[in-house]
């Protein structure tokens, strides 16, 4: 049976050291949280560069806002079985390098995620063992055993078409020179200050779009992104911290978009990534539970957020189908936290050190971990780093916890696969469990949400016994942005995309 899906359709100069920039209606300005990782959607990782790619890169599908599928580069498809799905491609589209977009093109793509070494996508479509064209405009995908996260996998960063051409002749520096099929090709770089878009001319959705440069600035301060924002230095911000919510609202030439989100933040332990796993926080779960347990989630939430996030044991949030109400964060409880340290057999004070993203909030979250997990015999040391570089160092496995957010997906699989599952690139601490292993696998052979919902709570049970990541809470897309702004529609996912999008006079 076929299927085709439908698509939805003045502070700040002090700190910046730049006066600020009038309006334009050629040149939408978006600051960034943090500077991304590498531009190349097989190797990428971070939330931010996705907001990026969605400026350059189309994907084979893509979110409305209630989160429903819909084409983008591929225009419907059909399961001639549980595993064959054939993929039919949108005609007359170009890279911006003047490359046609066809089934080869698909082919390479994906072909290039699940062979390239250090590919952060194979996990997420590892279970694609064959990939056909059947004409210019058809592919057929032959899949292991079922998937049924594949379709959702494929409206994320492994759906993101590449340029084969451009791909090839940049090799592991694709990143550097990114050719999509998006809206605007890449012009220039500067780490940690800009990344400069120019409007692709020759895009197939060239109607939907109204800028003709996009400039993403990472600003790692949330003060200074405020200030800027109202300076009129930037017409949109994608992350503003709750507790400058107020001023938002109070600023009459500013507007806010809020939205629950799909995504968390948490805590990952490196349980067996390399030497630094040899740390009594690694190798004892005792002392991760414990750490767990000397946390007061809504408390933190209130000091830090006040409290706009939601407290979790579980890296679905409310809002997501596969969210399972019994899996509920225990109270804080320091006696028995401190029984669990001398169960564990390491003498207190434990010391942890914990990587955290330099920014202010996630700072000061660190900080009110610390004293909370003080009491129950733990020395936890906070070593701030660069975002970029803290993804790099976890990478590499050089930590032993790292303060970490996943902006989350739509489907289960894509919050909880490639960070639990054994060899797979989100699974910085190389956490291996067969039992878990074995869920997470059960969880994909089924399109039945109820049942996928029940594997995922026996799994939330296994993963709570051994607690490589300890969930903190659910995350809340706060975007601020010029009034006259328009246009501008969000999705739970946290993505801006630019089409639609205009600045009214």
């Amino acid at each position: 049976m076929r299927r085709t899906l439908f698509a939805a359709a003045a502070a700040a100069c002090l700190l910046l050291g730049a006066a600020p920039r009038p309006a334009s209606a050629q040149t939408l300005r978006i600051g960034l949280r943090e500077d991304p990782d590498i531009l190349d959607p097989t190797l990428g990782g971070s939330y931010v560069g996705r907001i990026v790619f969605a400026g350059m890169c189309d994907k084979l599908f893509d979110y409305d806002t209630k989160l429903d599928i819909v084409p983008q580069l591929a225009t419907s498809y059909e399961y001639k079985d549980p595993t064959h799905l054939i993929l039919h491609l949108r005609p007359d589209v170009s890279f911006q390098d003047g490359e046609k977009f066809d089934a080869e093109a698909v082919k390479y793509t994906l072909t290039r995620d699940l062979t390239m070494k250090g590919s952060l996508r194979k996990g997420q479509i590892g279970a694609i063992s064959a990939i056909d064209v059947i004409d210019p405009l058809t592919v057929e995908l032959v899949l292991k055993s079922p998937d049924s996260p594949l379709l959702a996998q494929l409206a994320g960063r492994p759906g993101i078409m590449i340029a084969p051409g451009a791909a090839e002749k940049e090799g592991p520096k694709f990143g550097l020179h990114p050719v999509c099929a998006g809206p605007f090709s890449f012009v220039s770089r500067v780490a940690e200050q800009e990344i400069t878009l120019q409007r692709f001319p020759g895009y197939w959705n060239a109607k939907a779009i109204h800028f003709d440069r996009v400039v993403y600035e990472p600003i790692v301060n949330s003060a200074v992104r405020l200030a800027n924002l109202q300076a009129g230095t930037l017409d949109l911000v994608e992350y503003i911290v709750p507790t400058d919510v107020p001023a938002v609202k109070k600023d009459p030439k500013l507007k806010l978009a809020m939205s629950d989100s799909l995504g968390y933040e948490g805590i990952t332990f490196n349980t067996n990534h390399g030497p630094m796993a040899k740390s009594p926080i690694g190798e004892s779960a005792d002392l991760r539970r414990a750490f767990e347990l000397a946390i007061d989630r809504k408390a933190l939430i209130q000091v830090v957020y006040d409290g706009l996030f939601t407290a979790i044991a579980q890296a679905n949030p409310p809002i997501s189908q596969f969210y399972v109400p019994s899996v509920q964060p225990r109270p804080r409880d320091i006696a028995a936290a401190k029984k669990l340290v001398a169960a564990s057999g390491f003498k207190p004070p434990i010391s942890v050190t914990m990587i955290v993203p330099n920014s202010p909030d996630l700072l000061q979250a660190a900080q009110v971990i610390q004293a909370m997990v003080q009491p129950a015999g733990f020395d936890l040391k906070i070593q701030a780093m660069e975002f970029a570089s803290s993804l790099a160092t976890a990478e590499g496995g050089d930590f032993q916890a790292y303060l970490i957010a996943w902006s989350g997906r739509a489907d289960a699989d894509g919050n909880t696969y490639s960070f639990l599952h054994s060899g797979f690139g989100f699974n910085y601490g190389a956490f291996s469990d067969p039992a878990i292993n074995t869920l997470l696998e059960q969880a994909r052979l089924t399109t039945d949400i109820a049942a996928r919902r029940d594997i995922y709570a026996k799994m939330w049970i296994e993963e709570r016994k051994e607690m490589p990541i300890i969930y903190l809470w659910a995350l809340s897309n706060i975007v601020g942005m010029k009034r006259q702004l328009m246009g501008f529609e969000q999705v739970p996912d946290g993505i801006i995309r630019l089409q639609g999008m205009y600045m009214a006079n």
